[in-house]
C-alpha cells in the first residue's frame, strides 16, 4: 500500500545519536553534583511516576524518582523501572517505560503521557518526541478523542488521514469540501474537514484543518495545521514542541 507522503513534500525529521560511554565517578567528586542541581522534572502521569535529574557529576547522574531522596545512577543501572542509558555533559539519556528521553540539567519541566487532571484546557505547554530507529517522529495521539498513530510531517500543510482511518474514528468527512490533491499516484479528490481536537501527549489543540484521502495510508500525517501552534526545536534525536497559542 502506498502512503502518499512524497506528494506532500514530506521531510520526516531525522534523529541523531546518543552520547558515548561514561567514566566512573570518584566518591570525592559526588559532593560537587549539588552545584548542578536545577530541578528538571519529567512527569509521566499515565504511570503516576515522576523522575527528576538533579545533577550530573562525571559519569553518574543524581536522580530523584517519585519524590524519594536523590540517588546516584551509573549508565546501565535501573531504579524503579527507570534505566539510565548514557550521559553526555550535563544531560542524561533514560529509558522510561520503553521511551528514550534525554533530560538536561536546567531544562524546563517536561510533561508526557495522558493528562491526570481529566481537563481539556489545552494541556501541556511542551511536548518532547523521540525519533524511532529510522529517524522518524511517530507519536501516538488522538483525533476527536480517538486513538491514531501519527507521523510528524513538516511538509504537509494540514493533518492528512485516509478514509479508512476517518471511518475508524467515526469522522464524517462526506460533507467536507472536495479538494484536488496531487499524490505520488496522480491527482485524487479528497475531503477537507475541520477536526474538533488533536491531542499528542498532554497537549491538545482545537479546530485543526485536515484532509481525508481515499487511498490507504500507514500513518496519519501530523502536518502544519497542528505543528504551527508550536515552536519546534531539534536536538539530536529529540524534537521539542513549545506551545505558541
Amino acid at each position: 500500500m502506498n502512503t502518499p507522503c512524497a506528494a506532500f513534500g514530506v521531510t520526516p525529521l531525522q534523529g541523531g545519536g546518543a552520547g558515548g560511554p561514561a567514566k566512573p565517578v570518584p566518591r570525592r567528586l559526588w559532593s560537587k553534583a549539588s552545584a548542578l542541581v536545577a530541578g528538571l522534572l519529567l512527569a509521566l502521569p499515565a504511570l503516576s511516576q515522576q523522575v527528576a535529574l538533579s545533577g550530573v557529576a562525571g559519569g553518574k547522574a543524581l536522580v530523584n524518582i517519585d519524590g524519594a531522596a536523590p540517588r546516584f545512577m551509573s549508565p546501565g543501572q535501573i531504579q524503579q523501572g527507570v534505566k539510565l542509558l548514557s550521559l553526555q555533559g550535563e544531560a542524561a539519556v533514560f529509558d522510561i517505560n520503553g521511551q528514550r528521553l534525554t533530560l538536561r540539567v536546567g531544562d524546563a519541566p517536561v510533561s508526557l503521557g495522558r493528562s491526570s487532571s481529566g481537563q481539556d484546557g489545552g494541556g501541556a505547554q511542551r511536548i518532547v518526541l523521540t525519533a524511532d530507529a529510522q529517524g522518524h517522529f511517530m507519536p501516538t495521539g488522538q483525533i476527536n478523542g480517538r486513538s491514531v498513530q501519527f507521523m510528524v510531517d513538516t511538509g504537509a500543510t494540514t493533518v492528512i488521514l485516509s478514509e479508512s482511518d476517518a471511518k475508524r474514528i467515526q469522522l464524517d468527512y462526506s460533507k467536507g469540501r472536495k479538494v484536488g490533491v496531487a499524490t505520488a499516484n496522480g491527482r485524487v479528490v479528497g475531503h477537507q474537514v475541520q477536526l474538533d481536537s488533536v491531542r499528542v501527549g498532554d497537549a491538545q489543540v482545537y479546530s485543526v484543518a485536515a484532509i481525508v484521502l481515499p487511498q490507504p495510508m500507514t500513518y496519519v500525517l501530523l502536518g502544519n495545521s497542528f505543528l504551527t501552534r508550536f515552536q519546534m526545536q531539534r536536538h539530536n534525536d529529540q524534537l521539542t514542541l513549545e506551545r505558541r497559542y
